[in-house]
């Protein structure tokens, strides 16, 4: 009598691998949550302006506008819908004199001096001239943090643009935040977080200017992620230029942690990109944004004029 063995299944091994593993704190390849708008938010057509979107996050430039013009409410309404939901606003060709940037940024609030820059026409429009002087504004930064109450938004207009380079990038910080993973969103909740002056300027500026102003500008708290107190949303709200250190941190962590945090800036798909031609305005929110210059023109002068507008104390 013969016997028939019964079949039998076996399953492939799994091929090994040696051992690999990269740092855990840092940005890595997938998928990423690109979120534009508010939850619950409704996505409505603008019908006083033309909007392109830059991209399907941040980014839009708005045509059929001439901002030399004073706004109609209705106007000044949709202009801000647009800039809550696509964080930075570019018109193109627009030429305006400076009396008539600031008119067009009073229609958010009180207008911001800065004392540590240089100014054009008028004591609220800071002037930044570079030709031979090296660019300082090529590091993801958010302006003015150092303040209790950080800009709001602010205006800028290139008045002279050099041949090639010299363009702005802008980041969305609540996206920044969207796609931090679970446990590091956990780590920060909450943490505060101090915000100085001295870092962003004292490589480009003298010891003696910037000694005048300790008293007028000490350091200040604000919250690692700050909630926009219009939408709602969380955005990681430390920079590279102003934050120094988390509140309650041994240093080695904070400095770590920090690093995690600046990194966020840099992931592309939260980014927008403007070429610049003169008399291009661009406005952003400087409560959801970070923004980069970038310094690739050397030898080559670029001429840009900001007005920012005052804004609150983050929570």
């Amino acid at each position: 009598m013969s016997i028939t063995a019964e079949p039998t299944t076996t399953t492939p091994a799994r091929p090994l691998l040696r051992d690999h593993r990269i740092p855990a704190d840092g940005i890595h390849e997938g998928p990423r949550l690109l979120r534009r708008l508010a939850e619950g938010a409704e996505d409505r057509p603008y019908e006083r302006f033309t909007l392109v979107p830059q991209g399907p996050l941040i980014g839009a430039e708005i045509r059929g506008l001439d901002l030399s013009r004073p706004l109609t409410a209705a106007v000044r309404a949709e202009l801000d819908r647009a800039l809550l939901e696509w964080k930075v606003l570019f018109f193109r060709g627009q030429h305006l004199t400076s009396a008539a940037q600031r008119d067009f940024a009073r229609n958010w609030g009180e207008l911001e001096t800065n004392p540590l820059l240089a100014t054009g026409d008028a004591e609220d429009v800071v002037r930044f001239d570079r030709s031979q002087v090296p660019t300082f504004e090529n590091v993801w930064h958010t302006d003015t943090t150092f303040r209790e109450n950080p800009a709001l938004g602010a205006v800028l207009q290139l008045r002279e643009v050099p041949p090639y380079g010299g363009d702005t990038l802008w980041a969305d910080m609540a996206a920044a935040y969207d796609n931090l993973p679970e446990e590091v969103r956990e780590r920060v909740e909450g943490l505060r977080a101090v915000h100085d002056y001295l870092p962003g300027f004292a490589r480009f500026t003298s010891a003696g200017h910037l000694a005048a102003f300790q008293s007028t500008f000490p350091p200040v708290e604000h919250p690692v992620v700050r909630r926009h107190p219009v939408t709602g949303r969380r955005t990681l709200f430390v920079n590279t230029s102003f934050t120094t250190r988390i509140t309650g941190l041994p240093q080695e962590e904070s400095d770590r942690l920090l690093r995690l945090l600046f990194q966020q800036a840099h992931v592309p798909e939260y980014q927008v990109r403007f070429h610049w031609r003169a008399g291009d305005v661009a406005f952003w929110d400087n409560r959801a944004t970070q923004h980069y210059a970038s310094g690739d023109y050397a030898g080559h002068r670029r001429v840009a004029e900001r007005v920012a507008v005052v804004g609150d104390r983050p929570h």
